[in-house]
């Protein structure tokens, strides 16, 4: 099996605090919390570890907080090659109060990456054999500009390796002339990137049939509530969301993705991969945290996979 590495810049902790209220100037005690280790591709290297498949996590890392993912994907027994920067990964906070029935999100900036921490990672992914597999995730931290993305793909392209990439820039089609592999955009994505302020779900496939048409070789299309696509020159599977209640989309579609590119590296056929994929989002969406499979199988079974006229 190929290696498979996945880079995330904006490296998180993330803290989810509940709470009966909120109220300002007094002390608010709290009824439960959570520290996980985050960031888009450390979640892709979560779910791909539960499948059986090995990854290697690249990106950024600062301070006692930068050491404490490290130290979190290791006891996983998941490898890492992060570049230590100046300053510390950054904390995000994501507190429900219950009164409100509301969740606040703050969500920090995180460091300042220098020109050779950024020179350091380009020579990591310089590094990666051709046939092996690269998932770019995520926002970029202060410093890194989004035309990285696109050195990234011209790197890739020129030494074979399998570029998927997950991040909402524009700069993605931009990359679209070195072909990566898979595209895994969300409808809010695909309508910002063609100029639109939203996108019916037929709109949305259509404009992923145009990404094909530029140069992505693979799309994987998530429509959240409605499902998801994929798409190749070959074939356009559509399938539908299995119904529960939803507690916290954000880790959702790594979970598809990791789910997907998991199939994949497993030669599994695009539609039962999608319809598994989409399941594994759900159940993420259903939970506190990432999915532990249990009951995959299960939302399986909703979910109704139809073939679509195809790209081409």
């Amino acid at each position: 099996m190929p290696n498979v590495y996945t880079c995330t810049m904006n490296l998180a902790i993330d803290l989810f605090i509940e709470t009966d209220q909120l109220v300002p100037k007094v002390v608010n005690r709290t009824l439960d919390d959570d520290v996980q280790a985050n960031g888009k591709g450390v979640n892709v290297s979560l779910v791909l570890k539960m499948l059986g498949i090995e990854s290697t996590a690249l990106g950024f890392r600062g301070g006692f907080t930068g050491k404490y993912i490290d130290e979190y994907l290791n006891a996983k027994e998941i490898q890492t090659d992060f570049v230590e920067v100046d300053g510390i990964t950054r904390i995000n906070v994501f507190t429900q109060v219950n009164s409100e029935k509301q969740e606040y999100k703050l969500v920090n900036q995180g460091p300042v990456i220098s020109k050779k921490a950024t020179a350091d990672l380009i020579q990591k992914v310089k590094k990666i054999q051709a046939g092996d597999y690269l998932c770019v995730s995520g926002s970029l931290p202060r410093g890194v500009s989004p035309k990285i993305l696109v050195e990234i793909s011209k790197i890739c392209q020129e030494r074979d390796i399998f570029l998927i990439l997950d991040t909402s820039y524009a700069e993605v089609l931009d990359c679209l002339k070195y072909h990566p592999y898979l595209l895994k955009p969300n409808e809010e994505e695909i309508a910002t990137w063609f100029g639109k302020k939203k996108l019916t779900k037929e709109e949305c496939i259509v404009y992923a049939k145009e990404l094909i048409s530029r140069g992505a070789k693979n799309v994987l299309l998530s429509l959240g509530g409605l499902g998801g696509v994929f798409l190749s020159e070959e074939v356009c599977i559509e399938g539908n969301s299995p119904k529960g209640k939803v507690v916290n989309t954000a880790c959702a579609g790594d979970t598809l993705l990791g789910t997907f590119v998991g199939g994949i590296l497993k030669n599994k056929e695009p539609s039962s991969n999608l319809q598994q994929s989409l399941a594994a989002g759900s159940s993420t969406a259903f939970r506190k945290g990432l999915t532990d499979f249990s009951d995959v199988r299960e939302l399986m079974k909703q979910i109704r996979m139809k073939n679509r006229e195809k790209v081409k």
